[in-house]
């Protein structure tokens, strides 16, 4: 199974993608996780990344891309994969494409889209920061990311419709709700 998780900041990719990547026995990558490592160990790169995460905005196609073709070459990822974060828009939707065929894997089979409305993920993220301290997770940046997802990452949605590939899930409910719905839709 190679699997993107498609969802507004929130809408629970990193909780239903942990849950998947047990079921199935594949590892999920998250470009969210790996670019908060990167800006905790205080590389370069996570610099480059703070600075945008901090104002809310993207981080760079390359800083990202370069992320998910390092990790998707590993061992573990050859036999399948759930991307939690990537692609974000359809150019990099494209790029994945091709890097699976240079990877000499096969292509994506399925592209969940966790459906949550923008007052909810407002709710959560603010929750999540209040619990977890998180500096990203202010509410004028939540906002903004809403936004910026709307905007760039949305479109993303009618690429994986065009393939046949993408299915819609409510994000809203209980965790193992949420979660045995996916299982369903993943089946047809």
């Amino acid at each position: 199974m190679r699997m993107v998780l498609l969802g507004a900041p929130g809408s629970g990719k990193g909780t239903q993608g942990e849950k998947l990547a047990a079921h199935f026995g594949i590892p999920k990558v998250s470009t969210g996780d790996a670019l908060r490592a990167a800006v905790a160990a205080g590389t370069d790169l996570g610099r480059k990344a703070k600075r945008a995460m901090d104002a809310g905005q993207l981080v760079d196609n390359e800083i990202v891309i370069g992320i998910v073709e390092e990790r998707l070459a590993q061992p573990d990822a050859a036999k399948g994969f759930i991307l939690d974060g990537f692609p974000r828009n359809t150019a990099q939707a494209q790029v994945l494409d091709a890097m699976l065929v240079r990877l000499g894997q096969p292509a994506i089979d399925k592209a969940v889209h966790l459906q949550v409305d923008d007052e909810e993920i407002i709710k959560r993220l603010l929750d999540r920061a209040h619990k977890e301290g998180r500096a990203d997770d202010k509410e004028d940046v939540i906002r903004k990311r809403i936004r910026v997802y709307n905007d760039e990452t949305h479109p993303l949605l009618d690429y994986y419709r065009a393939q046949n590939k993408l299915v819609a899930v409510p994000g809203v409910g209980a965790v193992d709700e949420i979660f045995q719905r996916i299982l369903r839709v993943l089946k047809h």
